[in-house]
């Protein structure tokens, strides 16, 4: 798959449609417009429940006050004085005005029980009924209304005068419409001014959320998202290759099936760091390092991955990376295979070429003249081969081990050392497969050979017991061997004594033997030979 900064793979999504890009609203334009509605809604709908919370707090007190004049008048001195007089206006009206004017009341009226008013702001009234209702007050309960006067509609309250419980007099002191409508209005500028304030902010807020949902979108409409969606969705279950997407702090945000399957995670693992998926550490620390990856082979449980991964970027901006993973645990299987039957063919072909050049010297003894010194020649050297063959065969049953093991022979001697096979050696059965048996001896032997060949004495011992329930291994040679400080780190992905110029894949091999050797429970150790190098111990079965 490809690895295309992020940018130039959504290009291709929305090239097609660039002239519908501009027709469609981005979701973040779309967003903003819904929450200025929200916002212009609310603040509405606040402002006219406020004018009418306002309305009526201003209402009720002005009920309240009017009640309280009006006891404040019925209990006074000069008003129960009054009402006993022959002509009670006379006392009754120019107090009921400094009352009026005092309280700053719309009108204060002294009256009867039976409503005749002593007092009123209009004098042309003094005399006449009282527009209202006095029933209770006259019954000697207190009370307030709201009703049309002579001075329009207005809040009122009306007291019984009592002297001795008997009520003398009624006392009405009331509040217009109009009046309390003032009050309200001179407040309305201050609702006014909260309410564009919470609108100002509200509009503020909208704008901040959509120019964060915007670069969040990267100015996308929800019908390209929509589409957008859909085809990575299809991608990334049709993708054959693991794909996992990272954040700049290197949290996975994404991955597909086969990604999960490779790594032996589960989808609650999006979200987690890197080095809280339980990875082998060095495919975490090639992941967690900013440097492109090209083609890193790492061992992942009992899988061999070719690991990839590229930066992704929009507007110039690194979002995160991208990383592929291809399983390669079949390939390097076939190549090992492929690696022992090479080093088969090179031994036959080393052994064709002794085979020819020790005929050339039978055929030359012949010549000479002395036949007899050329059957002894004959008869040594086939001597020797048919004892290491029958050697082999007499301990070794697994035919693949025992052609292994002659190829290996013959291969050390052509590289001039000299591998040595304990005669404890026996293979009666295997616990390993064949072909987990020459990727764990393959290996092992093929790095004893190499550590061997740049020592003086070129030594390379093989210690082989097998049967159906358990193996022990034991490789050693005469080579530099491991330092204590890199013997926990052995069977790891990446450890090598070669150069790094080498062949790709270096420390590969030693990894696929601790991946086998730990699938089936065993052990792996690594310590200092008796030959002066390494020795590699390895048990597999026997409740190692």
């Amino acid at each position: 798959m490809p690895h295309l900064p992020l940018r130039s793979r959504l290009r291709g999504s929305r090239g097609s449609g660039r002239s519908a890009r501009f027709r469609e609203s981005t979701v973040a334009r779309q967003m903003l417009v819904w929450q200025l509605v929200v916002v212009l809604t609310l603040v509405i709908g606040g402002t006219a429940l406020a004018w009418i919370d306002a309305r009526s707090d201003s209402r009720s007190t002005a009920r309240d006050r009017a009640l309280d004049i009006s006891l404040a008048v019925a209990t006074s001195p000069t008003v129960r004085t009054a009402l006993d007089d022959p002509d009670p206006s006379t006392a009754l009206q120019p107090y009921a005005e400094r009352v009026r004017r005092a309280t700053d009341t719309d009108f204060v009226v002294v009256m009867n029980t039976s409503g005749v008013r002593y007092s009123h702001p209009d004098p042309g009234n003094i005399g006449k009924t009282f527009l209202g209702h006095i029933t209770h007050a006259v019954r000697g309960q207190s009370f307030t209304e709201n009703y049309t006067g002579t001075l329009g509609p207005s809040v009122r309250a009306v007291v019984p005068v009592q002297v001795d419980g008997t009520v003398h007099g009624l006392v009405s002191v009331g509040i217009t419409n109009q009046k309390v409508d003032k009050q309200v209005f001179a407040a309305l500028p201050r609702i006014i001014g909260a309410a564009l304030g919470a609108g100002l902010l509200g509009a503020l807020g909208a704008w901040l959320v959509s120019r964060r949902l915007r670069r969040q979108t990267h100015g996308l409409g929800e019908q390209e998202i929509t589409r957008m969606y859909e085809y990575y969705d299809a991608v990334l279950r049709a993708v054959r290759e693991g794909l996992l997407l990272l954040d700049p702090a290197g949290r996975l945000t994404l991955m597909n099936e086969e990604a999960a399957r490779l790594l032996g995670i589960d989808e609650s693992a999006v979200g987690t760091s890197l080095a809280g998926l339980g990875l082998e550490p060095g495919l975490v620390a090639a992941l967690a390092s900013g440097e492109v990856l090209h083609d890193g082979v790492h061992v992942v449980g009992d899988r061999v991955l070719v690991v990839n991964k590229a930066p992704a970027r929009w507007e110039r901006r690194e979002v995160g990376s991208v990383v592929t993973l291809r399983d390669r645990t079949e390939l390097q299987s076939v190549t090992a295979e492929l690696d022992t039957v090479r080093g088969l063919a090179e031994a036959l072909r080393a052994q064709d070429h002794e085979s020819t050049n020790r005929m050339h010297t039978m055929v030359s003894v012949i010549e000479i003249g002395r036949p007899q010194d050329a059957i002894e020649f004959a008869t040594r050297e086939l001597d020797v081969a048919r004892r290491l063959a029958d050697r082999m065969v007499e301990s070794i049953e697994e035919p693949v081990v025992a052609a292994l093991l002659l190829g290996k022979t013959t291969q050390a001697v052509e590289r001039g050392v000299e591998l040595t096979i304990d005669p404890s050696t026996r293979v009666s059965g295997m616990v390993l497969t064949a072909h987990e048996a020459v990727t764990v001896l393959g290996n092992l032997l093929d790095n004893a050979i190499d550590a061997a060949q740049s020592s003086d004495d070129k030594l390379v011992r093989l210690t082989l017991t097998s049967s159906a329930d358990l193996l022990r291994l034991r490789v050693e040679d005469s080579g530099a061997g491991v330092a204590p400080a890199d013997r926990a780190s052995v069977f790891v992905r990446g450890w090598s004594t070669k150069s790094s110029d080498e062949a790709t894949g270096r420390g590969i091999g030693l990894a696929l033997v601790g991946q086998i050797v730990r699938r089936h429970g065993g052990s792996a150790d690594v310590r200092t030979s008796p030959l002066g190098g390494a020795e590699f111990d390895v048990q597999v079965g026997g409740g190692a």
